[in-house]
């Protein structure tokens, strides 16, 4: 059985998001908790995934959204776990202006190639994204890019609800 892991961004994702909507509607969704939302620590909660990781299994996806994107990143550049494949959403320029300053250890961005498949979600308006930033990343990591238009951050504010379309998305991805 495939299991699907959601990993929040900073603040973690409240009611109205997508990742806890799939999780309320998904048998085998389940997320990644960390130990301070609030003020993220990029190796910390690196090896937060890691350990979830290694107890779900190797039929295991990841789907990230915004800052936890580059936290898969920087884990993907050091696990040697193997896993089913990864879903990066909506991630952020850490040298945007939007950037969230108690956000600690964030760069440098790894640039490893990821070592299972892998997409990034992006929408064409993200604020705290960049897309010459997304390309470098992708290019870097071996992966590809679905730009789904004018969404946002792709999150609770972007009134997505339980964000069908990025469910079938990764159903797709998943195979």
């Amino acid at each position: 059985m495939i299991h699907i892991l959601t990993i929040p961004g900073i603040g973690n994702s409240g009611a109205a998001h997508w990742q806890t909507l799939w999780e309320a509607k998904y048998p085998g969704v389940t997320r990644v908790v960390q130990r301070d939302w609030d003020n993220p620590v990029c190796d910390e909660w690196a090896e937060v995934i890691e350990a979830a990781v290694r107890q779900s299994g190797a039929e295991t996806v990841l789907v990230a959204h915004s800052l936890a994107c580059l936290v898969v990143a920087r884990w993907a550049a050091s696990t040697a776990l193997p896993i089913r494949g990864v879903m990066l959403v909506a991630l952020p320029d850490p040298m945007g202006p939007n950037f969230p300053p108690e956000a600690q250890g964030f760069l440098p961005v790894s640039k490893n190639r990821f070592p299972f498949p892998s997409i990034v979600v992006q929408s064409s308006d993200d604020p705290y994204g960049n897309l010459e930033f997304t390309r470098t990343c992708v290019t870097a990591w071996g992966t590809r890019i679905v730009n789904v238009g004018v969404a946002g951050h792709i999150n609770a504010s972007s009134g997505l609800g339980a964000w069908d379309q990025g469910f079938a998305l990764l159903q797709t991805f998943i195979g």
